[in-house]
């Protein structure tokens, strides 16, 4: 054999392992099979993940890899995989480096030519849009929104435009200022699904136009209960004759600053054009 053959050979594999979102029937049998023959299993949560391990009745050696350490941690984990150590990483639920650890690690064992192999699975973000009724054909993942709310509509308005089906990952306490925020900046009438609890005894979908999520969120005595994913119908596409439209809302904006107040001018502007007013707004305030 050559000294290259003997190097990949005693070279462990670090297998990227999904892992259920609620349901612990959707793991599959060859990541229990991958689990159970790994060296060393690199955890986002060793308590978490523990009690995975112990229901299947595994006893592995736990590293914790997440957010804060990963650049530290992932040193000792590539020596271990050059000792010829298998490593399978896992993350709190569903598959790793989806809005979770596992970036640095990845690339830096690609870099150094060991093996990376997928066990997939479970993914909340594919879950929920096969099951949500809007076009999967395009579709951006845009992670988690920011927490404070000028920064969670900065974001927002960044997509207004996009013509992709958009999904969003957002925790249940500020889910209900997310959909305002959605509201505000979308409209009211865009069309939206969440996907609440995926594949846990309380799965629950809410769809319709944003102000009808809304109203059903704040009725339902478990809407702020879970995890959510968000999905937001993607916008009309632009024609050659919106382009122009486009051009007469400028004129329209540049008529109307010198004798308005901004906001007063995005006002009118949208109520004429249809427009967004929030878009219409930092329209405005980008020729004045």
């Amino acid at each position: 054999m050559s000294e290259a053959g003997k190097k990949e050979q005693a070279q462990g594999v670090l297998y990227i392992v999904a892992t259920p979102i609620g349901n612990l029937d959707d793991l599959s049998s060859r990541a229990v099979s991958v689990l159970n023959g790994v060296d060393v299993v690199a955890a986002e949560d060793t308590r978490h993940s523990g009690r995975l391990l112990q229901h299947l009745g595994l006893h592995k050696r736990l590293i914790a890899l997440h957010d804060h350490n990963e650049r530290d941690r992932a040193g000792s984990l590539l020596q271990e995989l050059e000792a010829g150590r298998s490593v399978a990483l896992i993350s709190d639920a569903g598959t790793p480096l989806i809005s979770d650890p596992g970036y640095v690690l990845v690339r830096e064992a690609r870099s150094r030519g060991l093996k990376v192999s997928p066990i997939p699975g479970a993914c909340a973000l594919v879950a929920a849009l096969s099951a949500a009724g809007l076009p999967t054909d395009r579709f951006l993942f845009v992670g988690f929104l920011p927490a404070k709310r000028s920064g969670r509509r900065a974001a927002l308005e960044q997509q207004v435009r996009e013509t992709a089906t958009l999904v969003f990952y957002e925790s249940p306490h500020r889910i209900l200022d997310a959909v305002s925020d959605i509201a505000a900046v979308f409209g009211e009438e865009r069309e939206i699904v969440l996907g609440r609890e995926l594949t846990k005894t309380f799965e629950t979908f809410y769809s319709g136009s944003v102000a009808e999520v809304l109203a059903t969120l704040e009725a339902d005595p478990h809407g702020t209960k879970g995890e959510f994913v968000v999905m937001i119908h993607g916008a009309e596409p632009v024609t050659s004759d919106d382009d122009a439209g486009a051009l007469d809302v400028d004129r329209l904006l540049k008529l109307l600053l010198p004798e308005l107040p901004v906001k007063k001018v995005a006002k009118l502007v949208a109520e004429l054009s249809g427009r967004p007013k929030n878009e219409l707004y930092q329209r405005a305030l980008e020729l004045k």
